[in-house]
């Protein structure tokens, strides 16, 4: 079974039966470990739940994909690594956790730092490289405006009329003269 589909915000419920099995709800479908393994490689977030008792056994059913996943091929997690958490009681893996997501906050909150500044220097240079062209647009309609303006003002060039008196109203036209 292949899952595509892009990571969801809330988590994907998988119901685990009394004869073991593992139950989809979202696509109504029986799943394997396998199944589930490939649904959190393309970002799901999964929610096991006992069927019987309603108990949240996400946690468990993760551990036994990486246990499973150990046995078919190189160690997922070294041993060195499981010595310790087993050691600790769990509490190398709260406190890593917590570092990893201190971590996590920190290297966002940078990353978000940066990518303001990115996006707003290029926007300032942007607008002022705008307001700049809109200047000299200004500048050639004033241009424009003045010569339509002096042109307006200008007299109406002149013919001779009939009586030989040069008129502004009548027009320059050959076949108007007798």
């Amino acid at each position: 079974m292949r899952y595509e589909q892009p990571p969801s915000l809330m988590a994907r419920r998988i119901k685990r039966y009394d004869n073991r099995k593992l139950y989809d709800t979202e696509t109504s479908e029986y799943v394997s470990l396998s199944d589930i393994a490939e649904l959190v490689r393309h970002g799901e977030t999964v929610e096991v739940v006992d069927k019987a008792t309603g108990e949240d056994i996400t946690a468990q059913t993760l551990t036994q994909i990486i246990l499973e996943e150990g046995k078919s091929g190189p160690p997922v997690i070294p041993s060195d690594l499981l010595h310790t958490l087993l050691r600790r009681s769990g509490k190398a893996l709260d406190s890593g956790l917590g570092q990893i997501r201190s971590m996590v906050d920190d290297l966002m909150q940078s990353s978000l730092g940066q990518l303001k500044r990115l996006v707003q220097s290029p926007r300032k240079q942007e607008l002022d490289d705008l307001r700049r062209q809109l200047r000299r647009l200004e500048h050639r309609l004033s241009v424009l405006l003045d010569d339509i303006d002096d042109d307006a003002r200008a007299p109406a060039p002149s013919s001779p009329d009939a009586s030989g008196e040069v008129s502004p109203s009548t027009p320059l036209n050959s076949s108007s003269q007798d």
